[in-house]
């Protein structure tokens, strides 16, 4: 496989070095993309330049992963318009070692030759002093190379302007010429001799390039990617909610399967050849399918199902399809009892919520009564709605026709402690008994 053909297709390149393909043709070549550990998890803004990596090493080559525990102390200051907090030492580590465990789920780490590497830059830069960095790397730069950089330029400009960007600290402004060192300590120390990363790292990237000619007269490539937007143009990663994450627990597998799912067919054609490893034959038929029946969602349920299955899990993702099918009443009352606790409650997250005493419960006379008085009407104003609808056959309970008006209280509380009213097509309620 051509590194370059193949990221050219998906539509994931965006530009690298002269020299960078006929590098990648003689042989396995070593390459590496850093991440900063300003969290505890990566969020899908980050899974365009892991899959970077996976297509690195999917063509034969050696991906390192470089986890930033140094670098994380400062703050890049690409595509920012102020200097970001910084985090102190035992945060980065639980940071790195949460992105540890989500990097092992995309790379190979046991494959022979080729298997990828983790490494963390604070390892070489913990005994590094200011002076001997400033003698042994600092020289080697000019100011002038440093401040023609895009990412400062775009800073002090801003701040001359007037605009809402804070200047620029001498923290950040050295930022380059740490993740340039990065690059050459692990071309001196591991032979690599390709960085590669989103398209706003390219000044950062070819500091490395330039510092390991000047300090080693070593050759070294860069190869960016395309940055992913959403079709407005804004930033892809993100939901109402704030980051999509790859953490379960910070982003649930329902909801990140949502996501997905809902992305516009436009978006859908772009990021399932960014996100997926389908062959190009294979995600051609499926843009060709979805063009003849957009309404069955085929891109967008094949780019959820995928994704979901390698950052979660099958089981995850058989729940989250299961979840999905309740809003649009095609689950029964099985589905509902198969669904966990924190999945129940990120399906009804949106509907109104409502919390009764085990006691009240149990002293409900019938379940008119329950949908109304126990309810403190928040379902049914009176009881003589509530039978009205009953009657008309407009009331379920964890999807299950509620009979008539006077019906008794038997209902089997899903996980011990909830119960889910629809009324009418649309209108849920989830009903809590503690």
């Amino acid at each position: 496989m051509n590194l370059i053909e193949e990221l050219r297709w998906r539509g994931m390149l965006h530009d690298f070095m002269p020299g960078t393909e006929e590098k990648l043709a003689s042989g396995m070549t070593s390459g590496y993309i850093g991440f900063d550990p300003t969290a505890t998890s990566l969020h899908i803004g980050n899974l365009a330049t892991i899959m970077l990596l996976v297509q690195l090493q999917r063509a034969g080559h050696k991906p390192f992963a470089l986890v930033g525990g140094a670098t994380g102390m400062i703050g890049d200051p690409s595509g920012k318009s102020a200097e970001r907090n910084l985090l102190d030492e035992e945060t980065l580590r639980a940071n790195q070692e949460g992105i540890r465990k989500q990097l092992e789920k995309f790379l190979d780490f046991d494959c022979g030759a080729n298997s990828a590497e983790i490494v963390n830059n604070y390892d070489w830069f913990k005994e590094f002093s200011f002076l001997g960095f400033l003698r042994e790397v600092g020289k080697h730069l000019t100011v002038n190379y440093m401040m023609a950089k895009d990412s400062v330029k775009k800073r002090i400009s801003a701040d001359e302007e007037g605009d809402r960007a804070e200047g620029l600290s001498f923290t950040e402004f050295s930022y380059q010429l740490i993740q340039g060192y990065d690059f050459y300590h692990l071309y001196k120390n591991k032979g690599v001799s390709l960085q590669m990363g989103a398209s706003d790292q390219w000044g950062n990237i070819t500091t490395g390039t330039e510092l390991i000619r000047r300090i080693d007269g070593g050759k070294a490539y860069a190869l960016v990617g395309k940055l992913v937007t959403k079709a407005d143009g804004t930033k892809f990663g993100k939901s109402e909610g704030g980051n999509v994450w790859l953490d379960a627990a910070l982003t649930s597998p329902y909801k990140f399967y949502q996501f997905w799912l809902n992305l516009s067919d436009e978006e859908a054609e772009k990021l399932i050849k960014v996100f997926t490893l389908l062959p190009q034959d294979e995600i051609e038929r499926l843009i060709e399918e979805h063009k003849q029946a957009p309404h069955l969602r085929i891109l967008q349920k094949a780019l959820a199902k995928d994704v979901t299955i390698r950052v979660h899990s099958e089981e995850d993702y058989l729940s989250a399809v299961d979840a999905s099918e309740i809003l649009f009443g095609k689950g029964d009352l099985e589905t509902l009892k198969g669904l966990k606790e924190d999945v129940l409650l990120s399906v009804f997250e949106g509907v109104p919520q409502i919390e009764i005493s085990q006691s009240s419960y149990q002293e409900a006379g019938n379940v008119s009564d329950l949908l109304s008085d126990v309810t403190s009407g928040q379902i049914f104003d009176s009881k003589g709605e509530a039978k009205r609808m009953i009657k008309n056959g407009g009331v379920s309970i964890n999807r299950q026709k509620v009979q008539g008006p006077d019906d008794a209280i038997n209902f089997e509380l899903l996980q011990k402690k909830y119960l889910v009213v629809q009324k009418g097509k649309k209108n849920y309620y989830l009903v809590s008994v503690k």
